[in-house]
Parts: C-alpha cells; structure tokens; sequence
C-alpha cells in the first residue's frame, strides 16, 4: 500500500512539475511570438487579424487568407504579405481559438462557425467581397464560407486542402487531446515539453519532399501551438475534420465562385487525389493545378503561382499550367542541388 501510494504521489508531483513548466513556457512562446494583429470583438468573444490596406497603385480586389492545422495568421503572412502588400487589401486572420483569437462558442469546433467568425472579421474593417486564399485544414472552412456567404467570395484558391472523407483516421495525440477530461490534462502537462522536441521535424515532414526556409518556424510563429488551450483547440478541430466533410462534400457542386486548386503529388499530408481531384470533380468550371514533386507547402514553395492564381481570378491573363511547370522545373533543380556529391 505504501509503495503505492508512493507512486501516486511520484505522478502527481511530476504533473504538477510539467503542468507548471508548460504554463511559464506558454507565456515564454508569447513573449517571443507577440500579437502582430488586432483583437476586436465579434460578439462576445475576440478575433484576432492582420490587416493592410491597398496602396495607391492596388490591382487586386480584397484577399482573405485562411491558415491551416498548428497555425496562426503569421504562417500566410510569412509567405504572401511582401510580395502582395499594397496591391490589395489584405486581411489575415487567427481562426477561432488559434493564434491570438478567443475560441468562442463550441459553433467553433467545426469549419462552419469557423467560416462565420471570420465573415464577421470581413464586416470589421468593411470587406464586402474578398478573394478567399485557404491551406490544407483552412479548405474546409473557405468552402464552408463559399456555402453560407456565397456573397462574400469573389475567388477562391484552394492550397493543398483538406475538404473531403478520407481513409484512416488522425494521429493518436489528436484524439487524446481532445477527449474530454484526459486531453485537458495531457494538454496542459505532457503535449507542450513533448512538441517542443518534436516541432523541427514536424516541420520537415509538412514540407517534405521539399525543404522548409530555414526561419520558418520562427517566421509563422509555429511553436504557438503548443500552448494547452491552443494545442486542445488543434485537435478538436482536427478530430472533428472528417465527420463534418463527411457530411459538407456533397454541397461542395452549389460552390458558384471562380476556383483554383494548386496541389502537388508529393504531398502525404493530404492526398491531393481525394482532396484537390475532388474539388475539381465537385466545382464546375475550377481550375486543378497538378505540381510535380511538390508537398504539402505550395504558400511556401509555390508562391509565385498562388500569387498568379489570385492574379487569374481578378482577371488578369494567367498561364497558370505554365507556371506550374517552371515550378517543377525549380523543385527538380533544388533536389538534384540537394543530391549532387559533396
């Protein structure tokens, strides 16, 4: 009985121990990572958003930018806000419970009041209409946008998403942290030390086959994801992803807005033949852009084209097909400077 009650009280002390180094390093990533947004108020709760407005010499119409799974609104920007800024209004926002944004009611859980939230961060600084650009788990929600408030898109550019059922299931941390009770406790004790070991390759396996920038985890403020709220919030998301798309693909054909998908073949992170072809299939008139031997990273390793798509959808002549090949002609470059001989 006593070792038993030795053991107990060995368990507990090292929760506690983890639990309290995961809430000063939570403030530590935030002190490193600070809001670069604005927190305004959307009823009851606060979103968070990067805004710049459009330059004297803008050509393009609003675009609205949608971050993915482990993100915030640093990772879009990181990848678009140079080379776009001034030449449209642009508006990058923490989804809801990511980032610097509150999570809000459990509407927020799924990718439809997700969508709404960030309409509502639309009506904040007078966005009627906006090219809506999304990555991987943002698909679902700029489709979920294009269903409820189809007056609000004028474009969408589907990056690597993640909008249809799939085979399988999620990663086993996923489904721990957002169990009820057991994911609050392992959120807020073991997930944070555990990623912080495992972020470096986390990233190289989201980038694979390619190769992430050198300061990407520091330039999209990756590690923000640890902390407990944050990292529970991400796998929420993530675990309710399937069922909902389950449910929300067969609407996908009502989708009336000038489409582009840009995928690649070397993604492992979503099957571009079910996500990417599926949108194609669903979304008349969408345009698929197929990239050889790019992963699950085209904001990054892609920008060029992206930045092209949006250019096509507001009506500039694009050869995006073109495009894609130079930037597998670039990709091809880059792995055979990577396997040349010391």
């Amino acid at each position: 009985m006593r070792i038993l009650l030795l053991i107990v009280a060995f368990l507990a002390l090292s929760l506690l121990g983890l639990g309290l180094f995961s809430y000063f390093k939570s403030r530590a990533l935030e002190a490193a990572y600070p809001n670069i947004g604005e927190r305004f108020d959307i009823g009851g709760y606060s979103l968070n958003a990067l805004y710049k407005p459009a330059g004297p010499k803008a050509d393009l119409p609003p675009i609205l930018f949608i971050h993915g799974a482990s993100g915030n609104l640093r990772d879009p920007a990181g990848a678009f806000l140079q080379p776009l800024e001034g030449r449209a209004e642009l508006l990058f926002v923490d989804r809801p419970g990511h980032g610097y944004s509150d999570r809000g009611g459990p509407e927020n859980a799924m990718p439809d009041g997700q969508a709404d939230a960030i309409v509502k961060g639309m009506d904040h600084y007078g966005i009627a209409k906006a090219i809506v650009v999304a990555h991987s788990f943002g698909g679902s929600i700029a489709a979920s946008l294009a269903l409820r408030h189809p007056d609000r898109v004028s474009g969408l550019v589907f990056l690597a998403a993640a909008t249809h059922p799939w085979p399988g299931g999620v990663d086993w941390y996923y489904r721990l942290s957002s169990t009820p009770v057991i994911g609050w406790i392992f959120t807020r004790t073991i997930a944070l030390p555990a990623g912080l070991q495992r972020i470096a390759s986390g990233a190289d396996s989201v980038f694979h086959p390619n190769k992430p920038p050198t300061d990407y985890l520091e330039k999209a403020a990756i590690p923000l994801v640890l902390r407990p709220a944050t990292f529970q919030n991400n796998a929420i998301d993530v675990a309710n992803l399937h069922d909902y798309v389950s449910r929300i693909a067969a609407h996908y054909p009502e989708i009336k807005a000038p489409t582009v998908i840009i995928t690649g073949d070397a993604d492992e992170i979503v099957l571009e033949n079910i996500h990417s072809r599926g949108l194609a299939r669903d979304i008349a008139g969408s345009e698929l852009v197929w990239v050889h031997g790019l992963g699950h990273k085209p904001d990054y390793i892609a920008t060029d084209l992206a930045i092209a798509a949006i250019e096509k959808l507001a009506g500039q002549p694009r050869d995006l097909q073109a495009l894609a090949r130079q930037v597998e002609a670039r990709i091809g470059q880059k792995t055979r400077g990577a396997e040349a001989p010391l």
